[in-house]
């Protein structure tokens, strides 16, 4: 008699834009800190008692090129989309007195030839769709620019999509504001929300609507008698900061600031979300088969930037700056997984995972185990961590190339690439030539520089860098003043790298 075919699982990916390692009362460092006692998340506090909270899980350190690896399973220094996207044919990159950006994908990427300036990749959505899962997209996109293929999520293959469009933020949390629209209907900007006009005029705040619309497409999908895929990629905590008046006043109530309460608010609205999901698996009876990660897209904002005339709204400490930073505070995320009968309850993690690992990840958690690609995965599957029977970090390298000027001031800002190889960080400056090492369990805040006492380790760190950015062709600037292309970090000799 042939053994029964295992249940496949569900899998809600949870994806929360710009929230920083510190932006939850979870701690993900070794000890709480007080924006720990800030922030009020009981739902994230069930996750992580429930499953297995990362330590060291990594994102890029801006929107685009983090969806577009989660999308692809590629890593940005090979997709190259390496900041964020929204018109067609459009750079949003800084300019720069010294450098000549290049000419990076700034039309995102998609799953069909014929844009320029375009990775073409398969999606695993896709894979999902072909071995009977039912996809649902909800929120935030960002895969490529406005009148691109890779703009939709139904080119993606969602059959489900929900709010979710080419802009990478949004006009209005408000449902009073319809949400960037006006009363006629027309979109104030192209970061306005579409898709969700029977919330327009009420009270709702978009994490709300996005949560029962999100609901709702779950109901259908348990009738459908299929394991399903939902991606649950909120807009928040991403600026605007909005007031959620369901939690403002409490954050007020404690002695925060305004503008401290209306972000503390936020975040406990996106956390509140979370928990009425789990709250739904547990009502259908789909709790115990059903895969749950929680993820954010980079660091929380904590830099300045240039179009928001310097405001800033939190702070990663211990981690140094940002999002758009090369430094932790913009690539260190918060990272939860709950399986039932998996993943063992008030475990930890404190091994390496990078975004682009969540491709293979999770179609070998729906037991998809062949599958051919447009495009090479550079990703390596995390379930033996999450299994405790192995270490995939174990030996390997993540990189990050980042040849572009984000819309920021702040530390770590700039072109730069880095390479994390175990317990030791390298950021190489495009501009400058200058290079920075750091041990990064012994220096989370990354501030001591070692490059000077460890010229060996710059020097191997260095060539295993270039080699990579070589070997997946990926791009640099140039120098405007000679027209010739900036130094990879093993062509740039460390007593030059360290004197500019």
């Amino acid at each position: 008699m042939a053994a029964e075919e295992p249940e496949r699982p569900n899998i809600i990916l949870f994806l929360v834009d710009d929230m920083g390692w510190q932006d939850t009362s979870v701690p993900f460092w070794t000890e709480k800190t007080p924006y720990n006692e800030m922030f009020e998340t009981p739902n994230m506090e069930r996750l992580a008692r429930e499953g297995m909270m990362f330590t060291q899980a990594y994102a890029s350190s801006i929107s685009s090129p983090t969806r577009c690896s989660l999308i692809t399973g590629t890593n940005a220094a090979r997709h190259r989309v390496t900041n964020w996207t929204l018109e067609k044919n459009r750079m949003t990159d800084h300019p720069s007195d010294v450098l000549t950006l290049p000419d990076w994908n700034y039309n995102g990427v998609a799953q069909v030839d014929g844009t320029n300036n375009t990775f073409v990749g398969t999606s695993f959505v896709q894979l999902l769709k072909e071995n009977g899962y039912h996809t649902i997209h909800c929120g935030k996109a960002h895969f490529g620019a406005i009148d691109t293929p890779g703009e939709s999520p139904y080119h993606w293959g969602f059959e489900v999509n929900i709010a979710g469009h080419a802009a990478g933020g949004l006009a209005s949390y408000l449902g009073e504001r319809n949400y960037g629209h006006t009363a006629t209907g027309e979109a104030v900007s192209l970061f306005a929300v579409p898709g969700l006009e029977k919330y327009w005029g009420s009270n709702t705040f978009v994490t709300e609507a996005l949560t029962l619309e999100a609901l709702s497409a779950l109901d259908k999908a348990k009738r459908y008698n299929q394991p399903f895929f939902l991606y649950m990629a909120h807009y928040a905590i991403h600026v605007p900061i909005d007031k959620d008046k369901r939690f403002y006043q409490k954050y007020i109530d404690k002695g925060l600031s305004p503008k401290e309460a209306a972000y503390a608010a936020l975040v406990e609205g996106m956390d509140k979300s979370l928990g009425d999901l789990l709250a739904w698996l547990e009502a259908n009876d789909e709790a115990d088969n059903t895969v749950v990660i929680f993820m954010s897209d980079n660091g929380g904002l904590a830099c300045a930037p240039d179009w928001r005339d310097g405001e800033i709204h939190t702070q990663n400490n211990p981690l140094r700056s940002g999002k758009g930073s090369a430094y932790e505070g913009g690539i260190r995320v918060p990272m939860i997984v709950r399986w039932p009968g998996v993943v063992r309850p008030e475990s930890r993690c404190d091994k390496y995972v990078i975004i682009e690992d969540f491709y293979p990840t999770i179609l070998e958690m729906a037991g998809i185990e062949t599958y051919q690609t447009r495009q090479p995965i550079d990703g390596v599957s995390f379930l033996p961590l999450l299994r405790e029977t192995g270490d995939p970090s174990m030996g390997r390298s993540l990189f990050w190339n980042c040849p572009n000027i984000w819309d920021a001031t702040g530390p770590g800002i700039g072109p730069t690439c880095t390479i994390r190889d175990g317990e030791w960080k390298l950021v190489y400056f495009y501009e400058t030539g200058r290079k920075e090492l750091f041990n990064i369990p012994e220096d989370i805040g990354e501030r001591t520089d070692l490059s000077s006492r460890h010229p060996d380790i710059v020097r191997r760190l260095s060539r295993k860098l270039g080699e990579r950015l070589r070997a997946v062709d990926a791009q640099r600037p140039s120098f405007k003043a000679t027209g010739r292309p900036v130094p990879w970090p093993d062509e740039a000799g460390e007593e030059e790298a360290l004197s500019r």
